[in-house]
This record gives C-alpha cells, sequence and structure tokens, in this order.
C-alpha cells in the first residue's frame, strides 16, 4: 500500500507538503501542488479519513512531559518530536517533572511520588486543550502511566508502557549490545569482560542478552567472572575497572554506558595501561565525552532524535491520517544505535 512518504519521495517534496496540499491548505506552489495531486491520483492514494475525523476542533498544541529534562537523553529527544510536529503546524507544551532534581534516585521505587505529578500535568495538558501526548521517559522500564480514558492520541517513548492503546518508541538496546560485542569478536577478541548498570534495569537486562548472544553465537559462554554490574556513573566504572585489572583474565570491555567507559580509561591512564594498545574498550550511549577520550572511544550512539521523530510521526498518523509507514512489533518500535568506529579497539587477530 502507498503511503504520504512514499509521494513525498516520488515529487521530492517534505511529507508536510504532501499533507498541505492534500488537506487543501494550498501552502506549496501551483506546480508543485499539480505533481503532488498527479501522483496521488496515479497510485488511488486517499487518507485515512477515520483518523482525519477523529477530532474537528483543535489547539494546534502537542503536550510533551518529560520526567527529567536535565538528564542527557531528554533534550535530544524533545528536540525530534518538536521538529517533527512544527512541520504539521503545532505548537508544543512542555512539563518537566523533575524526578531526579525533586528526590534524586528515591523515586525509582515510589509510583505514588512520580503519579501524583503526572496527574497534575495531565489535567494542565487538559486545561490547554492538547490534541495529543508525548511522554518522556528517563530510563527503560515497564510502565503504566498514560490513562485508558486520555482522551487524546498518547505515544511513550523510552520505555514500554502497558496501556495497550498507547505504541512505545524505544531503543532497541538488545540489537545494538548484540552489535557492540559482535564488533568485538570480529576483532579477533575472546575474553569480552562487560561493565554492567543496575542488574535489576531494563537497559541492562536487555543489553547483557544482546552480548551473550553474541558471545554465543561464537561459541563462547559469558564468564561470570567477567561481568560486573555498577551504577551508570565514571566512579563506578574505574572500581569495576579496579575489579577487572585485579586478577582478571580478559582481552578487551563491553561498557553499557560511555560515563563507565570514562572510569575504565581513568583506572587505565593511572597504570600506565593504553585503551586500544593492551586492551580494547567500547562504550554505549554516544556521548560527547566519548569523542574527547584519547583514544577516542568506539561506542553505540543512542538514537534519541530519531526516537522523538518516530514517536511525534506515530501521533501525526492520529491526528492528521497521515500514514506513517512505521511498523510496530507488539505496539512497540525499537529504533537501533548507530555505531561510531575510533581507536579504542585493537586488531586483535593480527
Amino acid at each position: 500500500m502507498v503511503t504520504i512518504k512514499d509521494i513525498a519521495k516520488e515529487c521530492g517534496v517534505s511529507i508536510a507538503t504532501v499533507s498541505n496540499v492534500i488537506n487543501g491548505k494550498n501552502k506549496a506552489g501551483e506546480k508543485t501542488q499539480k505533481k503532488i495531486l498527479e501522483v496521488v491520483e496515479k497510485y488511488g492514494y486517499r487518507p485515512n479519513q477515520v483518523a482525519k475525523g477523529l477530532r474537528s476542533k483543535r489547539s494546534g498544541i502537542i503536550g510533551i512531559i518529560v520526567e527529567d529534562i536535565a538528564q542527557f537523553t531528554i533534550p535530544n529527544i524533545v528536540e525530534g518530536i518538536m521538529q517533527h510536529i512544527e512541520e504539521y503546524g503545532y505548537k508544543s507544551m512542555l512539563i518537566n517533572l523533575r524526578l531526579y532534581s525533586r528526590w534524586s534516585d528515591k523515586w525509582f521505587h515510589n509510583e505514588d511520588m512520580l503519579d501524583t505529578l503526572l496527574k497534575q500535568s495531565l489535567s494542565e495538558m487538559e486545561a490547554m486543550q492538547a490534541d495529543g501526548l508525548v511522554y518522556v521517559a528517563v530510563h527503560a522500564r515497564d510502565l503504566a502511566k498514560i490513562p485508558k480514558d486520555i482522551g487524546i492520541p498518547a505515544v511513550m517513548t523510552y520505555a514500554h508502557e502497558l496501556n495497550p492503546e498507547v505504541p512505545s518508541v524505544m531503543v532497541d538496546d538488545e540489537l545494538s549490545a548484540y552489535e557492540a560485542v559482535r564488533y568485538l569478536l570480529d576483532k579477533g577478541h575472546k575474553k569480552v569482560a562487560i561493565i554492567g548498570g543496575r542488574e535489576d534495569n531494563m537497559h541492562t537486562e536487555l543489553r547483557l542478552k544482546g552480548a551473550e548472544r553474541a558471545l554465543n553465537e561464537a561459541g563462547i559462554e559469558v564468564d561470570k567472572n567477567r561481568l560486573i554490574y555498577a551504577n551508570w556513573n565514571r566512579q563506578e566504572g574505574y572500581k569495576a575497572a579496579c575489579k577487572l585489572f585485579s586478577g582478571g583474565d580478559f582481552d578487551s570491555i563491553f561498557c553499557m554506558t560511555d560515563r563507565m567507559a570514562g572510569g575504565v580509561y581513568q583506572y587505565m591512564h593511572e597504570h600506565g595501561i593504553v585503551p586500544g594498545r593492551d586492551y580494547s574498550v567500547i562504550g554505549y550511549d554516544g556521548q560527547d565525552l566519548s569523542g574527547y577520550l584519547v583514544p577516542g572511544l568506539t561506542t553505540m550512539a543512542l538514537p534519541l532524535e530519531r526516537i522523538g521523530e518516530v514517536a511525534s510521526a506515530l501521533l501525526i498518523e492520529k491526528l492528521e491520517g497521515v500514514e506513517s509507514g512505521i511498523e510496530l512489533d507488539d505496539n512497540v518500535v525499537r529504533v537501533p544505535c548507530t555505531f561510531i568506529e575510533r581507536g579504542s579497539v585493537k586488531d586483535a587477530g593480527r
């Protein structure tokens, strides 16, 4: 089935331009309008009238609720959302719950803290008559935060929403970790150590699952002596490196965050060990610091803006009847990371 994306590609214009022409907004030039309508007629494309008719009175506002905008993952997701919805003439209303700023880590296991703030925020969205909602979580976990009676289209990002009416857009942690460890194996490494995050964290579980799959395919079993659970920061990465280098048998390290890799680098520097020469190190996140380390850290960059773009495309699909062409698996879209190769991994096969 042809989608509006296909039409835009054939006409050499944006999806928003095609949408405007189809909906009679006439923001394109005469030649462009004619070309678009000809292609629409050629393929017999018809917009989803059911979705278009869901709301006749619109505020033109998309609500964005973020759990804590100070967390490094949030701003780029929000940028991806805003950039996409603005193409369709929507404005955004941003509410920052400030979970870490208010309560540090205490809110992790206290749903009442989050729910109280969220209830207030949803009331504000209702008062502003928002046409749709995107919720931006700070880390992956199962959530039930979007009420079934919310009355407007909603999308969850960076976490898994249990409400079956709300799609979730997440990082494909399993695939991305698989590719990271596969890269180490392809470079000739046989003894891969892993520094993970919190043991009960979904990111850790999925990244470990991907790493294990890569090792198992190579006929290597995960050595529990080479697996260390830590927190997600540099200090914890340093402590993990102390444990590994105090007698561990390994030739490379997969760090589940770039910050932890920074701690590994610190330990290696203090002990005259050179990353990319003596041991290989690969990170995960694609934070700016990964490019500042010496040598530059090979890493998997989180697809943050793409997550925001996909989430907003799913929302626009419901609001405007514009087919996104995005496929969901059990109501979830998993977006893979981007591999960034630098100098921290040596060719151990030479």
